[in-house]
């Protein structure tokens, strides 16, 4: 019984349709199913009871024998029809067929005469409104137009046009529209072809550029385009979107008009017509939208479904279509209503039942329906109920413990508990949807539940059911109950010492904290009992100060958090002043506005102090390095001193001598006062006779210290004659072995290096 026979569904069902006035009418609708099945017709949602003019035959089908747009009575036979198939199982509606009276007004578009010279352009147009669309002819003098002649091109909508004209094509013409309900003719329209085909260049125009147009999937759409010009222009078309129109199904009428059969989706677009001068870039376009709608289709069906009382079942829907389509749902031929147990979800393509029971096996259906048509599909859903299972648990109660914790207890069923295997505790916020339900599984022996980690004063809904290997039980009662108020956590506290009479107490919001309605501040100085405060603050502030204080003792700052139910747990810190205090004695408060401005110069000042610094060291190192091994000794009478062959004191200039790092004033000072040297210095100083060689070399001025490999050695000389005279600025004359131009430099700065 729960295969497909069962199950209610259309093998044919009503149509749109375009009725004849006074001609009969047949709508058929054709069911499958289990039998007995009972049929009903109905009309804009009201039952169509039998009658002479409308009466339903054996097949099911509706017939109506003499179709009227407007009765006598001022009734219509026009309108939305639909079957619907009853059987044990349940209902089903079919889809509404929409039935319209074929109709055709009068021409509110007629031809115009025209006069175009030879090799121009010629364009009529007729236009009439009729059920179904009229097709249009045209005449020339009485006699159909021959199509066949590529200069003539007739457009769907009623436009006829004539390119490369010649003197023939001039006559009278005029439109013929035909449909099921009539036949009617337009005016007549005068064709003058005048003079010859003229040679003066003329810019490409564009005459007629397509219209925007909306169509269904399936037909055909014809873009019209027709442009004049001379030289005759060439007419190209495109997509604005820059996608390609592509080659199946597309054809150009005439000389520009772009047709495109058998129509989807992807043909929805933009078109550019454009008209262009050949050999060149002018050209002049025009553009329309194309609209392709599709009728709502299924891309998933509802599947028919089993399921035992107490669980949830799930349908679900897809269609597809342009634009998309609207869902809706039927049970039973009846529009869903939904409630805690029955949720629509995903733009209603998932139905879903929870907690099923008896009551809702039925029939369900999905209609999808847009603006280009609508579809249905049907799925049964079954309950299944076996004998013996147990009733219901009884005396379910919950009695809250905590503000997180409620215990639920309850009694055995009444009637087959011997194969109870245990039973489940379904658990829910009472302001929750029922897909938001949980459930806690209990041993068969246990009649009582501690439900942990609820939310505080918050109400939650709770019932029981018992399973067995079979099946589970209807559910018991429910019952809601709340749970107690939480007074607020423990607030973070932090506290900054702003002066030295001055702390700050700050705190984070945080959604641990609980509902509270603000804060208390206390504090108070360590060795007494009394609090000040408590400081009450709105639970929005974050920050405190607490001023007049003594710098010289500790204080104790207390903050806690609350609510109607009570005052929550406080945060204790403890704050010394007196190191701020120490601070401001050994570092008294600056002229901040003068530091800034000596700020921004002393960047500058400290980064050329850092590369004088640097390379003062460079130099001093290098002056010590060779200044050392380059002094020079000039005595009285060293001319007659020196074993080398003697250089007139005339040529020799006297050169300055700086020992240890002392000045010559202080070396005149010691001479003046008998103090001697150290002769041990004085010959590690001054060595032993050199050579010849050497000798000559060390006769010369201090500046040629500055040639990096030149040695100079002195011969030693009796304390009686050593002294300290003053530089000469006269340079040295050049040696007879020709010293190198280094060493004869003349001299350019002192030659002492202190």
């Amino acid at each position: 019984d729960f295969g497909r026979s069962s199950e209610l569904a259309f093998v044919v069902e009503p149509s749109d349709d375009i009725a004849v006035q006074e001609q009969p009418l047949i709508l058929y609708c054709q069911v499958e199913g289990i039998q007995p099945i009972t049929i009903t017709w109905r009309k804009n949602g009201v039952m169509i009871v039998d009658s002479e003019n409308a009466f339903m035959l054996a097949n099911g089908s509706l017939y109506v024998s003499r179709f009227q747009r407007v009765r006598g009575d001022g009734s219509s036979d026009e309108g939305e029809y639909d079957c619907m198939a009853q059987n044990h199982y349940g209902l089903v509606v079919s889809r509404k067929a929409k039935i319209q009276a074929a109709t055709m007004s009068d021409f509110h578009i007629h031809p115009q005469n025209a006069v175009v010279e030879e090799g121009g352009v010629a364009r009529f147009q007729c236009q009439i409104h009729g059920l179904p669309e009229p097709v249009i002819l045209w005449h020339k003098n009485s006699m159909p137009v021959n199509t066949d002649n590529e200069r003539y091109t007739l457009l769907p909508k009623g436009v006829l046009q004539i390119t490369g004209l010649r003197a023939e094509d001039s006559g009278i013409f005029h439109c013929v529209a035909t449909n099921i309900a009539n036949v009617k003719f337009s005016r007549e329209a005068r064709l003058t072809v005048s003079g010859s085909h003229s040679t003066v260049y003329k810019d490409p125009m564009i005459l007629v550029g397509p219209e925007n147009l909306t169509l269904t999937v399936h037909q055909t759409a014809v873009l019209e385009c027709i442009a004049t010009g001379n030289p005759r222009p060439i007419v190209s078309w495109s997509r604005l979107d820059g996608r390609p129109i592509g080659v199946e199904g597309i054809q150009v009428l005439g000389t520009g008009n772009l047709m495109i059969s058998d129509l989807t989706v992807q043909h929805s677009g933009i078109y550019v017509c454009a008209a262009n001068k050949p050999g060149t870039r002018v050209r002049r376009t025009a553009q329309g939208s194309l609209v392709v709608q599709a009728p709502a289709e299924f891309v998933q069906h509802p599947q028919s479904i089993s399921r035992p009382v107490g669980t949830t079942a799930i349908f679900t829907c897809v269609a597809q279509g342009e634009p998309p389509p609207q869902i809706t749902w039927l049970r039973n031929g009846q529009i869903l209503e939904t409630s805690d147990h029955i949720k629509l979800k995903n733009n209603n393509s998932t139905l879903s039942i929870y907690g099923i029971n008896q009551a809702d096996e039925a029939i369900y259906q999905c209609l999808a329906e847009n603006s280009a048509g609508s579809t249905q599909a049907s799925a049964r859903l079954t309950v299944l109920w076996a004998d013996g299972l147990p009733s219901p648990p009884q005396g379910v109660r919950a009695e809250t413990v905590s503000a997180t914790t409620i215990q639920v207890s309850w009694e055995k069923p009444l009637q087959n508990t011997k194969e109870i295997i245990g039973y489940v505790l379904h658990i829910r916020k009472a302001a929750d949807p029922v897909e938001m339900e949980y459930q806690e599984a209990v041993s068969k022996s246990t009649f009582q539940q501690l439900v942990t980690d609820l939310e505080p004063s918050t109400s939650y809904s709770f019932y029981i059911k018992a399973y067995t290997s079979r099946g589970a039980s209807k559910a018991s009662e429910v019952t809601v109950v709340s749970t107690l108020g939480e007074v607020p956590a423990m607030p973070s506290l932090f506290i900054k010492v702003i002066n030295s009479t001055t702390v700050q107490a700050t705190w984070e919001p945080s959604i641990k904290l609980g509902q509270h309605e603000g804060f208390k501040l206390y504090y108070r100085k360590v060795h007494l009992s009394q609090y000040t405060g408590p400081v009450l603050l709105a639970s929005n502030v974050t920050a405190y100060n607490i001023t007049h204080l003594d710098a010289s003792v500790v204080y104790e700052v207390k903050l806690l958090a609350y609510n109607q139910h009570g005052d929550g747990n406080s945060t204790v810190r403890f704050v010394s002043l007196r190191e701020t205090v120490e601070r401001t004695v050994l570092n008294p408060p600056c002229d901040c506005m003068k530091d800034e401005q000596n700020n921004k110069t002393s960047t500058t000042g400290i980064i050329i102090g850092i590369h004088i610094g640097v390379t003062c060291i460079i130099f001093c190192i290098l002056f010590l390095m060779f200044g050392y091994r380059g002094r020079l000794l000039m005595c009285k009478n060293v001319q007659e001193q020196l074993s080398t062959p003697q250089i007139p004191r005339s040529q020799r200039s006297a050169t300055g001598l700086v020992l240890n790092g002392a000045t010559r004033r202080d070396r005149d000072d010691r001479d003046l006062n008998g103090k001697q040297l150290d002769m041990n210095e004085l010959e590690r100083l001054f060595p032993a006779s050199p050579s010849q060689e050497q000798q000559e070399k060390g006769i010369m001025s201090a500046h040629s210290l500055s040639a990096p490999h030149d040695k100079t050695q002195i011969s030693t000389l009796s304390l009686d004659e050593f002294s300290i005279i003053e530089e000469q600025p006269d340079p040295l004359p050049k040696n007879s072995h020709g010293s190198s131009p280094a060493a004869l430099a003349p001299n350019h700065g002192p030659a002492n290096e202190g």
